[in-house]
């Protein structure tokens, strides 16, 4: 009698177990839907490089390989999930992988069209905001720029050379009528 009374408090112990398993993971799942992670902010959310030279790692400590080495700074990049003081990111290529969070910096960037960079195709910089507007210049794929406020469509941007408008949907770095307000 006592082994089968075992058995089943083994039995209710491991559903019990299991429950817990399945409620943590749909905590977790719902946490992560809701759009923050550990840090507070929400996930996902773009930021830039701080540093001309960032390893990427396969996994979220310095134990891990490093798959990949940015060498560039103020690139934009796209924080996908967080844990501890790691922080998963995907570039505009779609690649991903874990850099430390002090790599990592609040300032807003794009990159001008990167998904078109072996073309000849540019985009317009224009005067104001709005596809009517003056054009000022033509970016090439792959120019960085500086995103200084965003609304209704268009970013107003800049650069070395360059200060203007641009048609939000051309750049790698802010989400689709996402309003930015520097």
């Amino acid at each position: 009698m006592k082994n089968k009374s075992f058995r089943a408090f083994g039995a209710l112990a491991a559903a019990f177990l299991l429950f817990l398993s399945v409620f943590s993971f749909a905590v977790t799942a719902q946490a992560q839907s809701v759009g923050s992670g550990v840090s507070g902010l929400p996930v996902p959310r773009f930021v830039s490089l701080k540093s001309d030279r960032v390893n990427v790692r396969k996994g979220p400590s310095r134990n891990h390989d490093i798959g990949w080495t940015f060498v560039r700074s103020r690139l934009p990049v796209e924080v996908i999930q967080e844990y501890d003081d790691w922080r998963r990111i995907r570039d505009w290529e779609g690649k991903d992988g874990w850099v430390f969070k002090t790599l990592l910096t609040g300032y807003r960037s794009a990159l001008v069209t990167p998904w078109l960079e072996n073309t000849t195709e540019t985009s317009p910089l224009r005067r104001k905001p709005g596809p009517n507007e003056d054009v000022v210049a033509y970016l090439e794929p792959l120019v960085l720029a500086g995103v200084v406020e965003c609304t209704d469509g268009y970013c107003r941007v800049s650069g070395k050379d360059f200060e203007g408008w641009i048609d939000q949907s051309r750049l790698f770095g802010v989400y689709k009528n996402e309003t930015i307000n520097n």
